[in-house]
């Protein structure tokens, strides 16, 4: 029982670290209709700056609390410069992001090399629940995943700006005619998007070690999650990063992790070809 139980607490933390990277990924798509393909150097981005705070003699709260901060004003700027000029053409634009995603990439392994770098977790030791002792900061993880998740519902559903963001989402052309200014919408949405990257990548660098690749991963399943979720609601991209993160974390209990691998993209795209739309396809909150 308690392994049981163990095990299901390390896919439920994968599971939060999952839903972060794709809630920015699918508002970025639901938005935009475009795909992000640069959120999984986002991610490093986030890793790596809590890195050089830890590095420069910083608390890694300071790393953690500046990472989606700087992250997220990359992303805003980005956009206003690069990104908005290509909405038009949604291929170019996806191909754009893949393009600054690769220079990110490149520049951090040109930083780091090839090493495996380390950063501590902020709360040590673990939270004994009867005879299961678990891990504090991924419970710390769970906690402020949580948080977010709820910042973000209230933001986008009882905000004037939440409003507007809907307003865009559901009918640009209407929006901008009634004196929305989408521009700046869809460079705060890409902005929050890659907000939620940096802070993804600051909580999990304690978790898995620092290294040039390590955004590749989250942004293969974090696509997959959003084609799975839906894209065009905030619920949508959240239930599918919740559904691939938990198979993703629960198969290398049973199969090798190569198998796993293969076996949660093989199960993706069988959903997908029976429900193209998604799990939840419906526009809004």
């Amino acid at each position: 029982m308690t392994n049981t139980l163990m095990a299901a607490f390390d896919i439920l933390s994968f599971s939060a670290i999952m839903v972060l990277i794709v809630l920015g990924l699918g508002v970025i798509a639901s938005m935009m209709g475009i795909f992000n393909f640069a959120q999984g150097e986002f991610v490093l981005l986030g890793a790596y700056i809590t890195y050089l705070a830890y590095h420069h003699g910083l608390p890694v709260w300071v790393g953690m609390a500046a990472a989606p901060i700087l992250v997220g004003l990359l992303g805003f700027v980005l956009e206003t410069l690069m990104i908005r000029r290509f909405y038009a053409a949604p291929i170019v634009a996806m191909l754009g992001t893949y393009a600054l995603g690769l220079a990110i990439r490149e520049t951090v392994r040109g930083l780091i090399g090839g090493l495996y770098l380390t950063v501590p977790e902020p709360i040590g030791g673990s939270i004994g629940i009867g005879s299961m002792h678990i891990s504090a900061w991924r419970f710390t993880i769970l906690v402020i995943t949580g948080l977010v998740l709820g910042g973000c519902y209230l933001l986008l559903s009882r905000t004037s700006f939440g409003l507007r963001v809907r307003a865009t989402l559901e009918n640009p052309a209407l929006a901008s005619a009634s004196g929305v200014s989408t521009t700046f919408i869809y460079g705060a949405t890409f902005a929050f998007g890659a907000a939620l990257a940096g802070l993804a990548g600051a909580l999990i660098v304690p978790v898995f070690d620092l290294f040039a690749d390590l955004g590749i991963r989250f942004l293969i399943q974090g696509f997959v999650a959003v084609m799975v979720g839906g894209v065009g609601s905030f619920i949508g991209p959240v239930a599918g990063a919740g559904i691939i993160g938990a198979v993703s974390a629960a198969l290398p209990w049973a199969v090798a992790p190569v198998v796993a691998d293969v076996l949660v993209f093989v199960l993706a795209i069988v959903f997908v070809k029976c429900r193209p739309q998604g799990l939840i396809a419906q526009r809004g909150v």
